[in-house]
């Protein structure tokens, strides 16, 4: 490794069948700077002679005890040339000598010329190194890789306040020795094999190379056979292509060191660029790289023809480059004759003198260079590259008024204007998206009146125009921006100032010295760096997740997190539910959702059907065949299998069984003849062989009429395994969760005599999310749960919901030797997520408008990525941080996880904390509570926060892992008591709800009337129901009493609506509702409420009626009818007017106190008390209401589904003159779920006909149903929509 090795020692490393392997172990920690001249020292400026760079060495004291610039600001800098390219490991700094000068924090750039410098970075971020605190310690700093260079610059950041820059240094490391190759874009090696065909299973190819051509071949192989191995530079970027083809890198062409490493084994190759890697498998055909003859690097030469060449040669410097351990520099070097060199290959490399430079500033940067005024035409030239869409590159007043020249991107677009304010613009545009980041030349010629831009040295497409005016050129240049004051500079910028780089700038034909404007000598400038490009690639890694594209600008890269299934700044957080309890917790019901397991994480979302019962919340994942097929012709030599796709990856699969409670697949082996175990078996997870069947458990080789005893030959454990003649059948439910789910089932036994079998698996099911209401409770402050390091470097977010009385306390907290995140309530009313990523702390806080520790459960999400630190409380606004274009930004932590309380704190957390994830991955609280003190598993009181979801009288029931709403006394039903419950009903239709007779009645006849009732007076009657109806006059509702009292609510003759309360005291009382004619086949929403002698009614949610009554004892109610009374009843006229029609129509969730007498009848009309008379039919008033019911005879689902005739879209199916319901299905099933039809036909107004077909029924996916109903002596049958 070089001349100044220290303590070298010979390690020999065995491995087996191979060749011994000798490992060099060396101390590279020379100090670099201490032997070197004084005047390898330079620096921007010095304050005095005795302030100058020669005594910026280490420990130094003579002269004024180190190096101070003339002026202490952020341009200085102090320079060490180390004679010869080294490698640097370390560095250290003091300050000035006995004085109060010293720098407390600098940057280093490095260079192999002492031109085009390279800032230091470290973890993709220029690095800030910590300074001195005082003007005699050390501060020393190991790189965490080292660099080679000759030329090192220290850039003073920060110094004492009190005092000015003053500096001392020292370099640490040894001398580096390579070979270098120089390639002058005409030439190149070629390495020829000692045998004529070169065939290898392993091949490494290793190299360092430097260039300022975007494009040009490094190295190049190809057989007869058709392999060929191509590693070349397409603009800017390194593309290898060994049948497949693959890109790596960005920004190559920045005349700096880039590594290489290819290393392939059979077709599994590794291409690393610098710290970059892919890792991929080329599509050739065999395993083996077949190349003829030899190897060419640098270019790929035609075979005959000297000197020509079939691609783009490469253009500058190789080093080191070595092809399976053979040092192809060093052969050339030594002439050796497994080398043939085509052109001039120097060994050497030039070095061309370039000097490029970064505007840094959106609002500031600007270059002002000198031209000659008043020649007659213009000439200037440059290259520049950026991200930025939009820039000025360049502005000059033209002398002998000629009028301003702009020269800017807009768009990406290249624009040149001129500008006079008696003549109109010209305007040349040319390019597209040139904000690429590759260096793009610009040329800009006039000469009279005519003018030349040209892009990219393409002649061919250059662009001209011409003015009335002649052009002379202008004595001022600005580029890249404008100066603040206008009134010297007069320069305009229609965009905003450019930001990226700028090189060889040429003004009328002469080359700009940029070191002279460096220097002050030359020109004027603003926030620029001088003798670097400081270009970045943000998108490489490209740190979108989830195939997110991205793009980018000077200073941060964007997001397109369209199609992608996430979103946020990065992609990163999941549009949708982690399972279908999320679902559920939104308030939604039954349908197909898409879920995605792991949140954050890598998964991607999976589409499902959520079944959102009362009970259980079943997720249902079908594949590609669910229903019966049948098997013939099958033996164990031509076995019969079937391979079942879940449109998903084994992952998603495994991470959704794991998660739940409980799954199953129905499993059914119907068989005549065949078989079952062992000649036909199912494969699961892992690719495992099941010999049991279903409703069976695993190892025990048995079928559920095995371990039932009830097969139907008790000498077999299966029933197929009798091998009858006649159809029998093995049916159940698989269940065990590590082997599921089914992925193929495989049939040995069906190819003799009548041997047949038949299968049936079913879909995925399963119920329960096992972390959705995990939870634990924190009983102490010093309390609190651990786990291993939190490792999220990138990327993190943090949920969790949370519920207290406390008034502060630490959810979250992870530390690291500097870093740390933590999550945690301030106060009542606030929430803070902090972070430091090593650029100090970062704290978003949300303010909560009312308390958050009033024991109801609240949610938190905390999210940290490159772009920004957010905080989301429940639905209060987004706190949202922008996090800095520069710094550190790896997160580093390595203690362990803190849940519920702190290390770095005494009080932790009292209260619960429940579903915890984090990345996506879910915590179990419940089981490590189990095992910690003070930590209980689980939290009570989940009706007080989520109570609110059950709605219409629903009544919340608490669970230990969640609640469930009680609709037994709502007349809604449903997870959530929302769904309606209503039906049709018929000119006779009645239903009577009776109520229970007072005990006193019968029992004590000598008792006064008013102390039997006394009991029994009602002193309220809260009264919703909802109707559709086309008839008048209809009675919707009538409640009587033992005393003769009755309510009544009826629609008159004109459609208006009538509450009629008969009471002993007051009378009749009559309150019409005549806004509009309520029979008009739309569903009307009627409230009656009266508190005491209060009476309010509404109609459709607005106010109708107030009413006092002057005294009110409606009591011992009777009875409720629903349509036609038909006890024999004494009614008043207008009641008995209405009763003779009933009600012909559509009621919807009637309730009447804590009664749902409409419900009660079609779900419970053998247990509640309540009669049914006449026609009574279940169906959808919604759905019934948004039909077209005067042209079409339409069928209405609870899902939405309908089919109507004669639309195109469906069309009657069968006519069958048998009296019965049918219903069938032509493909694939998924979970039972109840679909509700009806059929409405309406003729002028008139409703003439009401049926219903209440179905339970496979949902499907695609497949026909069929819906029949009995008219007139023949079934009506429809298609719904597929």
């Amino acid at each position: 490794m070089g001349d100044s090795i220290k303590n070298e020692r010979v390690i020999l490393l065995l491995f087996p069948t191979e060749t011994p392997h000798y490992v060099l172990e060396y101390n590279c920690d020379d100090a670099l700077v201490s032997p070197l001249p004084s005047t390898a020292l330079t620096s921007s400026s010095e304050l005095f002679s005795t302030h100058s760079p020669s005594f910026a060495k280490l420990n130094r004291r003579d002269g004024a005890g180190g190096w101070s610039p003339l002026d202490s600001n952020e341009r200085q800098w102090l320079q060490v040339d180390l004679g010869d390219r080294v490698e640097i490991v370390a560095v250290a700094t003091q300050g000035r000598y006995g004085s109060s000068d010293w720098v407390t924090s600098y940057t280093l750039m490095f260079s192999d010329t002492g031109r085009n410098w390279k800032q230091y970075r470290q973890d993709d971020t220029i690095w800030v190194f910590t300074g001195n605190s005082n003007a005699d310690s050390v501060v020393h700093h190991k790189f965490l890789h080292s660099m080679k260079a000759r030329f090192l610059r220290f850039i003073p950041l920060k110094w004492n306040v009190s005092g000015r820059i003053g500096l001392r240094v020292e370099v640490f490391g040894c001398s580096y020795k390579s070979d270098i190759a120089d390639f002058d874009g005409r030439s190149s090696l070629l390495y020829r094999f000692n045998q004529k065909l070169m065939s290898t299973f392993k091949d490494v190819v290793s190299l360092k190379f430097k260039s300022m051509q975007g494009d040009g071949v490094l190295f190049h192989g190809e057989g007869q056979r058709g392999d060929y191995v191509t590693l070349e530079l397409q603009k800017g970027k390194l593309s290898f292509n060994s049948h497949t083809s693959v890109t790596l890198g960005s920004l190559l062409d920045d005349q700096h060191w880039h590594s290489v490493l290819i290393e392939r084994f059979n077709k599994q190759v590794n291409f690393t660029v610098d710290k970059h890697t892919q890792h991929f498998r080329t599509k050739g055909d065999s395993d083996h790289l077949d190349i003829d003859y030899e190897l060419s690097f640098g270019g790929i030469p035609v075979p005959g023809k000297p000197g020509t060449f079939q691609r783009k040669n490469f253009h500058g410097c190789i080093e080191n480059l070595y092809y399976n351990g053979v040092n192809i520099i060093d052969l050339a070097k030594r002439r050796k004759p497994q080398i043939y060199t085509v052109g001039n290959v120097t060994f050497s490399c030039s070095e061309p003198q370039v000097v490029p430079i970064t505007f840094v500033s959106t609002s500031h940067s600007y270059l002002l260079l000198p031209g000659t005024p008043q020649i007659d035409g213009l000439s200037v030239s440059f290259q520049f590259r950026t991200w930025n869409k939009d820039g000025l590159l360049l502005f000059t007043e033209l002398s002998e008024n000629s009028g301003p020249l702009l020269v800017y991107l807009h768009g990406g677009r290249l624009t040149l204007l001129i500008q006079k304010e008696t003549e109109n613009p010209v305007e040349i545009s040319e390019g597209t998206n040139l904000h690429d980041g590759l260096w793009h030349s610009v040329n800009i010629n006039a000469r009279r009146h005519r003018i030349t831009l040209t892009l990219d040295n393409n002649a061919a497409t250059a662009s001209h125009a011409t003015t009335v005016s002649r052009i002379y050129s202008g004595n001022s240049y600005y580029f890249g921006g404008c100066p603040d004051n206008f009134t010297d500079s007069q320069c305009l910028n229609p965009v905003t100032a450019f930001q990226g780089c700028m090189r060889l700038i040429f003004i009328d034909n002469q080359p700009k010295d940029l070191i002279l404007v460096q220097q002050g000598s030359l020109g004027n400038f603003s926030d620029l760096h001088i003798d670097l490009c400081g270009i970045k690639d943000r998108c490489l890694p490209n740190y979108c997740e989830h195939g997110g594209k991205c793009s980018q600008s000077w200073t941060t890269f964007y997001c397109d997190c369209n199609d992608t299934g996430y979103m946020g700044a990065t992609c990163h957080n999941s549009i949708y539910e982690q399972s279908c309890e999320g679902y559920r917790h939104q308030g939604k019901t039954s349908g197909f959702f898409y879920i995605d397991s792991d949140g954050s994480g890598p998964l991607g979302p999976l589409r499902v059907f959520c079944n959102i019962t009362e009970d259980k919340i079943w997720t249902a994942v079908q594949h590609n065949n669910t229903g019966i097929t049948r098997v013939q012709g099958a033996d164990p030599e031509k076995p019969y299998t079937m391979s079942f796709n879940y449109n998903s990856s084994a992952e998603q699969l495994e991470a959704i069984i794991n998660s739940a409670e409980y799954c199953e697949q129905e499993a059914a082996y119907h068989c005549r003849k065949s078989h079952g175990m062992p000649f036909a078996w199912w494969v699961g997870r892992a690719n495992e062989k099941h010999l049991y069947w279903g409703g069976s458990l695993p190892g025990i080789q048995q079928c559920a009429c095995g371990l039932e005893e009830s097969c139907l030959d008790m000498r077999y454990f299966c029933n197929c395994d009798a091998d009858r003649e006649e159809w029998t059948n093995d049916t159940g439910l698989l269940a065990f969760k590590d082997h599921l789910p089914v992925t193929q089932i495989v049939i040995t036994d069906t190819n003799r005599s009548n041997s047949e079998a038949a299968w049936k698996i079913g879909p995925l099911r399963c119920y329960g999310d096992r972390q959705f209401w995990n939870a634990a409770s924190f009983n102490t402050e010093a309390s609190y749960l651990h786990f291993p390091t939190f490792h999220a470097e990138v990327s993190a977010d943090i949920s969790f919901f949370f519920k207290t009385t406390a008034v502060s306390g630490v959810f979250l907290e992870n530390l690291g030797i500097k870093d740390f995140i933590r999550v945690e309530i301030n106060s009542p009313k606030e929430i803070t997520f902090s972070i430091d990523v090593g650029n100090g702390p970062t704290e978003a806080t949300v303010q909560s408008p009312t308390p958050l520790n009033d024991n109801q459960w609240h949610y938190v999400r905390a999210e940290r990525n490159l772009k920004q630190t957010s905080l989301q409380v429940d639905s209060l606004p987004k706190k949202v941080l922008e996090a800095p274009a520069e710094g550190h930004f790896r997160l580093q932590l390595n203690s362990q996880l803190f849940v519920g309380g702190t290390a770095s704190r005494q009080k932790g957390f009292l209260g619960c904390i429940r579903s915890l994830h984090l990345n996506g991955q879910k915590l179990d609280l419940e089981e490590r509570a189990k095992t910690t003190p003070g930590v209980k598993p689980g939290c009570p009181g989940h009706c007080s926060s989520y109570g609110n979801l059950c709605h219409n009288g629903g009544k919340c029931v608490e669970k230990y892992n969640g609640y469930s709403c009680d609709c037994t006394n709502s007349a809604y039903e449903g997870p959530f008591c929302k769904e309606e419950v209503s039906a049709v009903f018929e000119a006779g239709t009645s239903i009577t709800y009776i109520f229970q007779e007072p005990y006193p009645v019968t029992k004590n006849a000598s008792t006064s009337s008013s102390a039997i009732y006394a009991d029994a007076v009602m002193s309220k009657e809260n009264i919703a129901f909802s109707f559709l109806t086309a008839h008048t006059p209809s009675l919707l509702l009538y409640i009587n009493t033992y005393f003769h009292e009755y309510l009544a609510v009826i629609l008159s003759k004109n459609g208006s609506l009538q509450v009629r309360y008969k009471l002993s005291k007051d009378g009749l009382l009559i309150f019409t509702i005549d806004s509009g004619n309520f029979a008009n086949r739309e569903l009307h929403h009627v409230k009656i409420n009266r508190e005491g002698r209060e009476l309010v009614i509404q109609v459709d949610q607005v106010l109708k009626l107030k009413h006092n009554f002057s005294e009110i004892d409606f009591k011992a109610i009777k009875s409720l009818t629903l349509g036609k009374v038909t006890d024999s009843l004494s009614l008043d006229p207008e009641v008995s007017k209405a009763n003779a029609y009933g009600f012909t129509g559509c009621l919807s969730s009637v309730q009447y106190n804590h009664i749902a007498p409409l419900k009660a009848a079609l779900r419970h009309p053998s247990v509640a008390p309540v009669t049914v008379k006449g026609s009574l039919t279940e169906s959808s008033c919604a759905a019934i209401m948004e039909a077209d019911v005067n042209t079409v005879t339409t069928i209405y689902s609870s899902s939405g589904m309908s089919c109507q005739e004669g639309n195109g879209e469906f069309k009657r199916c069968c006519r069958a003159k048998e009296k019965e319901h049918c219903l069938s299905s032509t493909s694939k099933m998924i979970p039972t779920v109840r679909l509700s039809f009806a059929i409405l036909k309406l003729s002028s107004g008139n409703l003439k006909y009401f049926a219903y077909v209440n179905l339970y029924a496979e949902e499907e996916t695609r497949s026909s149903w069929k819906c029949c109903h009995q008219e007139q002596g023949q079934s009506s049958c429809c298609f719904s929509h597929q």
